[in-house]
């Protein structure tokens, strides 16, 4: 996409100093872009971070700013959104153990927080806002989904609130980020360089399999693309658990065993990036799909009597019926990831 549209822009990104906060700033520090604002409440990731772009951008780590605050507290992030342009919103609470011994702090920052931020963007004038999703939000067996799943239905109700000069509300929905905090490649990294055997919960289960570039890649289509409510989807290869286990160890050239310990509690047989009832609305684009907003009103004639007869001929898109890796083009796939280079 051209970058063109950042240039002397302002762009705030919640949660920033996590995979995709990174991710995108190393994208852009070294363009026109006029500022980056890094919102999140970890003082000691945003001096790590602070620290690590002075040293390897110089002068351009200048555009770079940090907010102390927390997405729950509308007060604490209000002041980042003022004179800004963009945002990209990526704070969540992600792991899905935690959320599910914890889901009201799940609900709290995903749902609630995601609101503040929505909030804000009104509030301060901005153009566009992107709100990161997950494959997890698509028929959400556990609470990092469902509260995932609701700041999606949120994001697109308050979209059809907006007039002409409101900010754009768009969502992306990502699968299985590789190397991204708290994903299994990093725990196979550590386990090897420990000796220990590596654990697979069921070697069948597939996940879709997508790098941090191309996760960025996502966000920047809907900057340029999308229009108010949208929701886009890259296409990705999928693997299964099996087979990116193996491929990590013939990287690294290890004989670690493998240790089958069982599907863990909350956890899918497979994802669904786009279920069934968004696949008959969906475009296909390509390399994305884009689900427009179901603009339904509250005519409940629309739930109850009417209804959708082709509704029936679609089918979800999902991590057992994508394009499925083989252990050689796993390794293809990680050798871009600079933990295998």
């Amino acid at each position: 996409m051209s970058e063109n549209m950042f240039r002397d822009r302002i762009l705030v990104i919640t949660g920033g100093t996590g995979s995709f906060g990174n991710a995108v700033t190393k994208r852009f520090l070294e363009t026109d872009i006029k500022e980056i604002r890094i919102v999140s409440r970890d003082e000691k990731k945003q001096d790590d971070m602070r620290h690590e772009y002075q040293a390897k951008y110089g002068d351009a780590a200048s555009k770079l700013k940090f907010y102390i605050g927390d997405v729950r507290d509308y007060a604490s992030i209000e002041g980042a959104f003022k004179g800004a342009d963009y945002v990209f919103h990526a704070a969540a609470l992600k792991q899905v153990p935690s959320c599910e011994f914890y889901p009201i702090e799940a609900v709290k920052t995903n749902v609630m927080g995601s609101d503040n931020v929505i909030s804000a963007c009104v509030a301060h004038g901005i153009r566009k806002a992107i709100f990161l999703s997950t494959d997890k939000a698509a028929y959400p067996v556990n609470a990092m989904g469902m509260t995932k799943a609701l700041m999606e239905k949120n994001v697109i109700a308050r979209s059809r609130q907006m007039s002409e000069n409101d900010p754009v509300l768009c969502l992306t929905r990502y699968g299985n980020v590789m190397a991204s905090r708290g994903s299994v490649i990093p725990l196979f990294c550590d386990q090897i360089e420990a000796g220990q055997e590596l654990t697979i919960t069921n070697p069948e289960m597939t996940r879709f399999m997508m790098t941090l570039e191309e996760a960025v890649d996502l966000v920047l289509f809907a900057f340029e693309h999308g229009n108010q409510g949208d929701l886009f989807v890259q296409k990705a290869p999928a693997a299964t658990i099996d087979t990116l286990a193996k491929a990590v160890l013939e990287l690294k050239h290890a004989d670690n065993g493998i240790n089958y310990i069982g599907t863990r509690h909350g956890e899918k047989l497979y994802e669904v990036l786009v279920t069934k009832e968004e696949m008959a609305r969906a475009a296909d684009l390509g390399h994305y799909f884009r689900i427009a907003a179901d603009n339904r009103d509250l005519n409940y004639d629309h739930y109850f009597t009417k209804g959708n007869p082709q509704a029936e001929n679609y089918g979800e898109y999902d991590s057992h019926n994508t394009e499925r890796l083989d252990v050689e083009g796993m390794k293809q796939l990680l050798l871009k990831l600079d933990l295998f280079r």
